[in-house]
């Protein structure tokens, strides 16, 4: 009897997608993760590329599937043109906001797969929610992630720490460097400034040598 050809099944057979474990590239980013455990709310800045994102996108992961929260909630500052809000943009309110998320699901997609980020969201999980239409509500047992908060007046970033709930974290990061608001200060820079070495409070600056995207990023920025 002829022998069954078993190679190409094997080679057409889909392979399971490999999740991303958090590893800090620097001792900055280190730090970072330890303030994150240690604090209930941690700012970090620094510039693009350096980890801000990664790492606390990476921490929030691993604190669902080890079952430490119940939630991850994203948030990020909608910088608009024009003066139109998100209630005229069409869609529902995950597909309004989803644009301006789009890199913090990718960099999730690595950590717990696409299909997983899928099936989270679907149950609500993950949860998307416009930082303009978090007032009145409370999170608990969740991972709070504000991203881009160099956008973030002092009033949103006061009402987005205002809304951490029992047993959550909540992090918020941006580059001081880029921020959109020119008539204002930004509310990330004044927060750490007044809430430096306060008790639950972290604060951590990542630098260009803490760049891992690509070297290049950081001898740009030296140079400019």
């Amino acid at each position: 009897m002829a022998r069954r050809n078993t190679s190409n099944r094997s080679k057409s057979k889909p392979q399971r997608e490999q999740r991303k474990k958090l590893k800090p590239k620097s001792k900055n980013q280190e730090e970072y993760i330890r303030s994150i455990a240690e604090s209930d709310v941690t700012f970090c800045t620094g510039p693009a590329g350096s980890g801000k994102t990664a790492v606390a996108v990476g921490l929030a992961c691993e604190y669902l599937l080890e079952k430490k929260v119940e939630k991850i909630i994203l948030t990020r500052p909608v910088v608009e043109s024009g003066s139109r809000g998100l209630g005229f943009l069409p869609g529902t309110m995950n597909e309004k906001i989803q644009p301006w998320l789009v890199p913090i699901i990718e960099e999730m997609n690595l950590y717990l797969t696409k299909d997983t980020v899928n099936c989270f969201r679907s149950s609500n999980t993950i949860e998307l929610c416009p930082l303009e239409y978090m007032r009145g509500r409370n999170f608990h047992n969740s991972f709070m992630i504000l991203d881009e908060a160099q956008n973030a007046t002092f009033d949103q970033i006061k009402m987005f720490i205002t809304r951490i709930g029992r047993d959550s974290k909540a992090t918020l990061n941006g580059d001081l460097d880029q921020t959109d608001l020119i008539q204002h200060q930004s509310g990330l820079e004044y927060c750490i400034d007044k809430l430096d070495r306060l008790d639950g409070v972290g604060i951590c600056r990542l630098g260009t040598e803490d760049i891992i995207r690509n070297t290049i990023i950081s001898k740009i920025l030296e140079r400019l």
